[in-house]
């Protein structure tokens, strides 16, 4: 609970079982979050029975997509603030408390992983995924014309129940583009942003995104096919 307002935090699993149940628990010990969305996006066998074993609330979502998963996740959400995350060890539970006071100003908040200072040890923050997002996150500044941004492929970001039912059935992308698409319905429709730095940590096991360069690249250029349909219209806001 925030300033009474009640508290979700929601994400998607594919191949997070060795950390998804820790990362559930860290995130009820904090202290304000009052309902954690776990969806299945037919993940890794074991994971539902990791799930299982907090108090998370379990959804199984079988279209398959980073964006599937994610908008089954915050359709099922019932607080007032909403907080999307991942649940493979590299975003911090305790950071939770910089996207809430923040929200006391704006409508969303966006993470970003590229402040160096705030990169943990062996985390997958390698010159590509860094200036990467930096690069496409400046498109998006000059071409919407933004306050600052440096990291549109973050997953860790807080978006208000009015501000969510604005743009909810306006997100559509199922696939990796899916962070920056909300991103864009965001700036696009007017709603209220900050970006905060927050802490980068090494995660626990392989990414299906991001482990492979060959993946990443090809990710890069969905995004700014993604970034170039929004400017020209073809994404409706």
């Amino acid at each position: 609970m925030w300033k009474k307002q009640k508290v979700s935090v929601v994400f998607s699993t594919y191949n997070e079982k060795d950390s998804i149940r820790k990362c559930i628990n860290d995130l009820f010990n904090t202290g304000y979050v009052d309902e954690v969305i776990a969806v299945d996006n037919n993940a890794v066998q074991g994971t539902e029975e990791e799930i299982l074993k907090t108090n998370a609330k379990y959804f199984f979502e079988t279209r398959q997509g980073f964006g599937s998963g994610y908008q089954r996740a915050l359709r099922e959400a019932t607080g007032d603030i909403l907080i999307m995350i991942e649940p493979d060890g590299t975003f911090e539970p305790r950071d939770i408390f910089k996207f809430l006071a923040y929200s006391d100003d704006v409508d969303v908040i966006f993470g970003t992983r590229t402040t160096s200072i705030m990169v943990g040890k062996g985390a997958n923050m390698g010159w590509l995924i860094k200036w990467g997002n930096w690069g496409l996150a400046k498109m998006i500044e000059i071409m919407f014309g933004t306050s600052h941004l440096s990291d549109i492929g973050c997953t860790y970001r807080l978006i208000k129940r009015s501000a969510y039912e604005k743009i909810k059935d306006k997100l559509t992308v199922e696939g990796n583009e899916f962070n920056p698409d909300m991103m864009l319905q965001i700036i696009r429709n007017k709603i209220s942003y900050i970006e905060i730095p927050i802490n980068y940590l090494k995660r626990v096991g392989i990414s299906s995104v991001t482990g492979k360069k060959s993946r990443a690249i090809k990710v890069g250029f969905a995004m700014i096919f993604l970034i170039l349909k929004h400017k020209l219209g073809i994404i409706k806001r």
